[in-house]
Parts: C-alpha cells; structure tokens; sequence
C-alpha cells in the first residue's frame, strides 16, 4: 500500500513542469518580441533569428526558474512562511541533487543554442561581435544561475531588479534587435527600457508579497529594504516610467498616431498599480502576478503594431 506522503506527491513529471514554471516564460518573451517589432519596423524581421532568440530566452528562463528553486531551499527562502506556491525542492518532489544536474543540463542547451544563434546571426564576417555576444551569454547564464544560488547570491543582496532591468529589458530588446538589423542607435534605448521597466514591476509584486519570507531568510530585496508601504509606491514609479520610455520613444520617431496604440494598456497599468497600493495582505497580490505579466505582453504587442503599421 502507498503511503501518504506518496499519493499526496505529484509525479516527476508533474513535479519537473512545475518546477519550470512555464507561466513565466511569456514574459521573458516580450524582449523577444518587442525586439522583434522594432526591426520588422525597419523591414529587418528574421525568423530563423527569432526563433533561436526566443529558443535561447526559453532555456535561460527556465535555468533561473530551475536555479531559484534550488537557491531559495537552499538559503531558506522558501520556507512555511512564503505566500507563493511551494517549490519542487522544498517540498521534497525533487531532490537537490537531481535539481543541480538539470540546472547543469539547462545551462549546456542554452550555450548551444546561443552559439548557433550568434554563428547564424553574424557568421564567421564579425568574429569580435561574436565574441562580445559570447561573453555577454555567459554572463546570462551566470546571471539566471547565481539570482538566488551560490554562496553569495545577488538576489539576496537586493539586485534583482537592476538585473530584471537590464537582462528583460537593455539586453533582450537591444540583442534582438542588433541581431537582425546589425545596427543600434541611442533612441533604442527607450523600448529596451519601457519593458525593462514593466519586467521589474512583475518581480516587484512577487517580492512584495513573500516579503515576509524573504526577510526572514535574509534575502534583502528592494520591498524588504524599502518596507511594505514604500514599495508599493516603488510600483507606481515602475509602471510609470515604463510607460514614459514608450511615449519618448515615439516621440522621438513619430510618423502617425497609430504609434499610440500601446496608451490603450494606460487603464490596466492604473488598476494593477492601484490593487497593489490598496492590497496589505500579501497573498492578496498573487493575482496581479498574472494580470501585470499579461498587461506587459499586451502592450509588446500593440506598441509593436503601432509601429510597424
């Protein structure tokens, strides 16, 4: 007869999908996308390179997603106090052994695929380019495994959202755009940031609410330094400079109103911001999780649009 602990415990299958955490990965597709757009505006869409960015993006989210859960069991983080869903090897589904060959196994298939995307990108024509993107994928790698694993974890440190900025926004956006068009200038900037901005708010509302947690465990994050109260103003600052970047942006490239369409998302970013502000039970805010994830990808998507129409 099975124990209890057995029937009660998903299968691994069930345990590793969890563990990956696919409800993340359209957000860490927006740089995809919005880096996408932006050369289709230029008439420099790739398929072929925007299949290996998001191939690339796919295995890097999914080697954080992977190295956090090892890394918060490991430092505490996800203890019976977080407000979140419980991780695989916190709650035994995985054993940690296990976990860091996956880890192992996830970090080798993105350096593949990067290296295929970088030969096919820039050919044997740019081999200084492809070194300075080889470099800056390695860095990736060593950004999504060392967020909350290792000895001295940055994500304890409170860098997560410089990170989040310039890994979901700067490098994402920039990347795929500079892959297909072979060009960057400073104007730029703006898109890259606007998601950048939008991608920290999501991390926001998740250390926001398992801010007792992470206290608790040491991990020092942007709501645990600010307190509570602060960061939810800290939001209001993220959704609006997020939006800002985007009207410079146009502004610096106006050519019809149809470059506006993004302002469409303006009443999802106020009520989102609004819940989080009001809501002081944090499992109140595990929804607007989902709805500020969502609200990010829709106005990827209709900034696209107005841009290439």
């Amino acid at each position: 007869m099975a124990s209890s602990s057995s029937i009660q415990s998903p299968g691994k299958v069930k345990a590793w999908v969890s563990a990956f955490r696919l409800r993340t990965l359209p957000l860490a597709l927006a740089s995809i996308g919005m880096g996408s757009f932006l050369a289709a505006s230029q008439g420099k869409f790739n398929f072929t390179i925007v299949f290996l960015c998001a191939l690339t993006t796919v295995l890097l989210q999914v080697l954080s997603n992977l190295a956090n859960d090892y890394g918060d069991s490991q430092h505490g983080a996800d203890s019976l106090h977080r407000e979140g869903p419980s991780r695989a090897v916190q709650a035994g589904h995985i054993n940690a052994t296990e976990m860091k060959k996956a880890i192992y196994l996830t970090a080798f298939l993105s350096l593949v695929s990067g290296v295929l995307l970088l030969f096919l990108a820039l050919g044997t024509h740019g081999i200084y380019l492809f070194f300075t993107f080889l470099a800056l994928g390695l860095v990736c790698i060593w950004a999504a495994v060392s967020y909350t694993a290792g000895s001295k974890p940055y994500g304890y440190a409170g860098l997560g959202d410089i990170a989040v900025f310039v890994f979901f926004g700067l490098v994402g956006v920039l990347g795929t755009y500079f892959l297909q068009t072979g060009v960057l200038t400073a104007d730029m900037f703006w898109p890259a940031a606007s998601l950048g901005f939008f991608s920290t708010g999501v991390l926001n509302i998740n250390n926001i609410r398992d801010i007792r947690s992470d206290e608790l465990a040491g991990k020092r994050s942007i709501p645990v330094r600010l307190g509570p109260q602060r960061a939810r103003v800290y939001h209001w600052f993220l959704l609006a400079a997020g939006l800002l970047s985007g009207i410079i942006y146009v502004g610096l490239n106006y050519h019809s109103p149809g470059q506006f369409l993004f302002l469409i998302t303006l009443p999802l970013f106020f009520r989102i911001g609004t819940h989080v502000y009001r809501l002081q039970q944090p499992a109140q805010l595990d929804p607007y999780l989902k709805q500020m994830a969502l609200s990010t990808m829709l106005f990827v998507l209709l900034f696209g649009i107005g841009q290439i129409l």
